[in-house]
């Protein structure tokens, strides 16, 4: 899926808050792209409280990710304000989608409780390693459990392979690549119509 994950304005150093908001759109998009996925799979999710519990899970693996990315980028200071900042960004998003449409509890009680999954996960992933390739087969493994606990029965364990083999290598990509855009690690493309300075 493509993701917009360039500065409309280069030049300006970014917080660690403004890449942490645009990373949980990032992560919103792509988990919310994985259900488009297992649905044309053909795997069953029903609108409501199923969707929901699957895109936290998606969710909460996407901060984890974007964590590991983050430790590689700054100090432990910015790491902790960037991955408490996303993590409470996209709470906030799933929250206000989640009353929206069910009519659920408190949006401030969706957000505790995503952030509560987060940290909850996050010591669970914390087993596994993360690598220049992304995921290693655990942490894939793991999501693909966790998702399998929210699918209709008959469908679990066809879920986890769904997961470990397509959807979680697709979303832990997608994610990399767009924080690669988002800290400046990666040359930023020309806009259409853009020359260059010499040559053109």
């Amino acid at each position: 899926m493509r993701i917009k994950s360039q500065w409309f304005r280069d030049g300006q150093p970014k917080s660690a808050v403004e890449i942490a908001g645009a990373a949980a759109f990032i992560a919103w998009r792509v988990a919310h792209n994985a259900v488009k996925t297992m649905r044309a799979a053909k795997y069953e999710l029903a609108p409501g409280p199923q969707y929901f519990a699957f895109v936290a899970e998606f969710l909460a693996f996407l901060v984890v990710a974007a964590d590991r990315v983050a430790y590689a980028h700054g100090d432990a200071a910015w790491r902790t304000e960037f991955t408490t900042a996303m993590a409470n960004r996209a709470g906030e998003t799933l929250a206000d989608n989640e009353t929206e449409l069910l009519g659920a509890a408190s949006p401030g009680e969706i957000k505790r409780r995503f952030v509560a999954l987060v940290n909850e996960r996050s010591a669970d992933y914390a087993h596994f390693d993360w690598t220049d390739d992304g995921p290693d087969y655990g942490m894939l493994r793991y999501l693909g459990h966790r998702v399998a606990e929210v699918m209709a029965e008959d469908e679990q364990s066809w879920a986890v392979a769904q997961v470990i083999e397509c959807e979680a290598p697709e979303a832990a990509a997608t994610l990399r690549r767009g924080m690669t855009g988002l800290l400046g690690l990666e040359p930023r493309r020309r806009a259409r119509g853009e020359r260059a300075a010499a040559g053109e």
